[in-house]
């Protein structure tokens, strides 16, 4: 387990995300080219959440008490009830930056934690602290890719009737 390295990338990510939707407008961040999967929007809405009430959440709470129950969360009800797609992305972005930096700043302050403080997870099974981590930081990537997909998309939707193929597939 390396904390440090994940920690650094843990803290670099909302610049790497901003980097890649600060060019884009209203429409853009909204766009969903099938018109199911989440939009940019959507997405940093979602990590904001996922910042707010999951692996933060979760980690803190396995490494002072593994029997401790978790607080349920639902993010697939969370983008309706919480208007993800009303949501303004410069102000998402922001609120993504500064829940990050929180997050980061009390992971560095912990003082030798128990990477292998185990919770039983009722459908995942055993879940240590140290895979809650891991997680939390291949999660920030399975979005980035999810990000890099719309913005593949958005250059279809902007070039109608030419075709990409040049550029490779995903």
């Amino acid at each position: 387990m390396n904390p440090d390295a994940i920690a650094d990338r843990l803290a670099a990510f909302p610049a790497a995300i901003r980097a890649v939707c600060d060019p884009l407008d209203a429409g853009d961040a909204r766009y969903r080219a099938d018109g199911k999967f989440w939009s940019i929007l959507e997405i940093v809405c979602h990590l904001c959440d996922e910042e707010e009430s999951d692996f933060p959440l979760r980690l803190k709470r396995t490494l002072a008490d593994p029997t401790a129950p978790w607080e349920p969360i639902d993010p697939e009800g969370w983008a309706i009830q919480r208007r993800y797609r009303e949501q303004n992305l410069a102000d998402q972005l922001d609120r993504f930056a500064a829940l990050r930096a929180q997050r980061v700043a009390w992971l560095r302050s912990l003082a030798d934690p128990d990477w292998d403080a185990t919770h039983q997870h009722p459908k995942l099974g055993p879940m240590r602290a140290g895979d809650l981590l891991a997680a939390w930081s291949a999660h920030d990537a399975l979005h980035m890719r999810q990000i890099a997909k719309r913005l593949y998309e958005l250059s279809l939707r902007d070039a109608p009737g030419f075709k990409a193929d040049y550029a490779g597939n995903w």
